[in-house]
């Protein structure tokens, strides 16, 4: 069972608890500017970026400019860090049409690069995406029957598309190693949640597409009305019959299928997959154990603009801004939210592709716009945090 702990105008309301050790315990949420953690933000730093005391920030690649021997390409999107010896890499994709794709930075372990290269070039708007456990990118394409290209971080392997996972508009992906499942989300003002079930797990070239569906149980909160946007309450999940349909979309093809208004980032932890929905600048969390939908965040401040996520092994989530004031908020395991850092100055970008290193000790992100704003994303600009997580 999950603790309904949303926030709007200073209300609360309060049901059970989160399932998993992520959320076990918690409090109800308190919705800071205060709270933090970490302490307050500083004054922005010579990079732009304002930070909490012992926080540091570098940047690592700017779109147009050449980092480790390739070109860092033009509206840095979703990212994700892999192991590779006793260094790390970071893999970030590129949102722009028809030549889209995803490159990849190789760290040492003093954290100098080493290198960088293309892992998938020539797709079209690839947005976020997730990491499997074995160590792949499942790189997401934003566009009407977008497709989900798996691609290899350590450049040695050709990236294929994963056509059995539906062609949609895709947004994000997390995996559930324990029912060995992949969460998608799609970016539609209508669209769905969905899970793929590969026919064996670590290949995703076959197995079954379904999407969340209001449950039949009796009293159930969403009671068989889906059709006006997601509640709260029991779900079940229903086989989409023709993933790859040309004339008929994903999202349309299940009468009972729930509705989230712009799904976007995805990030699964302990039996808990959370994810988010621009239209209502809501953090969804889903109870993959009791099969339970629950609201985590939903309020107008501090975060705003609700994107990207990730999250650590402590239990904080790391939640990105699509515009609002360009900030990264902290959703903490005793339900405080609260800004980690700012970007000032790039008022027209967003914040995307937040990933930790493999040790959790440095947090990847880009400003996909950079201080420009151009919609073109030719001044984006990717950073890199230090400092004290907490692990």
């Amino acid at each position: 069972m999950l603790r309904r702990t949303f926030v709007r105008k200073g209300g609360l309301a309060a049901g059970t608890a989160f399932a998993g050790s992520l959320w076990q315990g918690a409090a109800l949420a308190v919705v800071s500017r205060h709270d933090s953690p970490y302490g307050p933000l500083g004054a922005p730093d010579g990079n732009r970026v304002a930070l909490p005391a012992g926080f540091t920030s570098r940047i690592v690649a700017r779109t147009g400019h050449r980092v480790g021997g390739v070109l860092w390409h033009p509206a840095p999107d979703g990212g994700a860090c892999f192991p590779d010896g006793s260094g790390w890499i970071y893999v970030s994709n590129s949102e722009i049409p028809l030549l889209g794709g995803a490159t990849a930075i190789r760290f040492g372990p003093d954290a100098a690069v080493r290198g960088a290269y293309r892992i998938l070039s020539g797709t079209n708007l690839n947005c976020a995406g997730g990491a499997t456990p074995w160590n792949t990118w499942l790189s997401c394409e934003e566009i009407s029957r977008g497709r989900i290209f798996e691609c290899d971080p350590y450049g040695v392997r050709a990236a294929m598309p994963r056509l059995a996972m539906g062609r949609f508009k895709h947004e994000a992906a997390a995996c559930d190693p324990v029912r060995q499942v992949v969460y998608l989300t799609e970016d539609e003002p209508d669209g769905c949640f969905y899970r793929f079930v590969p026919a064996h797990w670590g290949d995703l070239t076959t197995g079954r597409l379904e999407v969340m569906c209001s449950s039949p149980v009796s009293g159930s909160p969403m009671g068989g009305s889906p059709v006006g946007g997601a509640d709260t309450g029991a779900v079940t999940w229903r086989r989409v019959p023709n993933p790859a349909a040309l004339l008929e979309a994903t999202r349309h093809q299940v009468d009972t299928a729930l509705r989230f208004d712009g799904g976007e980032g995805c990030h699964y932890s302990d039996g808990v997959c959370f994810f988010t929905g621009k239209g209502d600048n809501r953090v969804w969390a889903y109870d993959a154990e009791n099969e339970r939908l629950e609201v985590a965040y939903d309020a107008d401040a501090p975060l705003n603009g609700v994107d990207n996520i990730t999250g650590t092994s402590s239990g904080d989530l790391y939640v990105a801004e699509d515009g609002g004031n360009m900030e990264i908020n902290l959703i903490t395991p005793e339900r405080t939210v609260t800004p980690f850092l700012r970007v000032d100055g790039h008022s027209g970008s967003e914040i995307t592709g937040p990933a930790f290193s493999p040790d959790g000790g440095r947090l990847y992100f880009s400003s996909q716009r950079g201080p420009r704003g151009d919609a073109a994303g030719t001044d984006g600009v990717t950073f890199e945090i230090t400092g004290p997580f907490r692990r």
